[in-house]
């Protein structure tokens, strides 16, 4: 039996609009997970894992693929970032920021945000930047349907599961030549 290959939320292009939907879903899906402060305000951080492309021939988001073979996790020094429960997760703790996996990463899924920690030094607070690594997660800690593909006014967004999609490619191209063949 062959493994299975993990799921991952791709757009069909022609269906996306660009209305950033997808974006302001899967910021506030994880707003409150991450402790300290973030892009954004102080209130309503802005840290969506995926991201919008804005071209004249293309509109859609970009987000992780969750490689079996991820070059982002082979890549990383620190193995901060894993295969877990079929996916590709981040642990952004052990994250040091060092760019390597936004490098090596094919579809440009990964990015580097600042983190901020306020230490108090006195009276007065200094504030420390840390960048650390970000990407699509699946929503594996929300449960359920990716947010982003839940918030997608036109439908553009869907979980991709590679062993159904296939399924279903075998299934028209044996319908095609079943009428392919009806016809000599």
């Amino acid at each position: 039996m062959k493994p299975d290959l993990n799921s991952f939320v791709i757009c069909d292009p022609g269906k996306c609009i660009g209305c950033r939907s997808c974006e302001v879903a899967c910021a506030a899906s994880h707003r409150d997970k991450d402790a300290g402060l973030t892009v954004g305000t102080m209130e309503t951080p802005i840290v969506p894992r995926l991201f919008l492309v804005k071209e004249e021939k293309v509109v859609m988001p970009i987000q992780c693929r969750h490689c079996e073979d991820a070059p982002c996790a082979n890549a990383c020094p620190v193995n901060a970032i894993e295969q877990e429960d079929g996916s590709i997760r981040i642990n952004e703790s052990a994250c040091i920021g060092c760019k390597t996996c936004m490098l090596v990463c094919p579809v440009g899924a990964v990015d580097l945000l600042p983190r901020f920690n306020k230490k108090q030094s006195g009276t007065a607070f200094e504030e420390k930047v840390k960048l650390v690594a970000h990407k699509c997660d699946l929503c594996k800690e929300n449960g359920g349907t990716p947010a982003c593909v839940k918030a997608c006014p036109k439908e553009a967004l869907k979980v991709a599961v590679p062993r159904d999609e296939k399924k279903d490619r075998n299934v028209k191209a044996a319908l095609g030549l079943l009428d392919f063949n009806s016809d000599i």
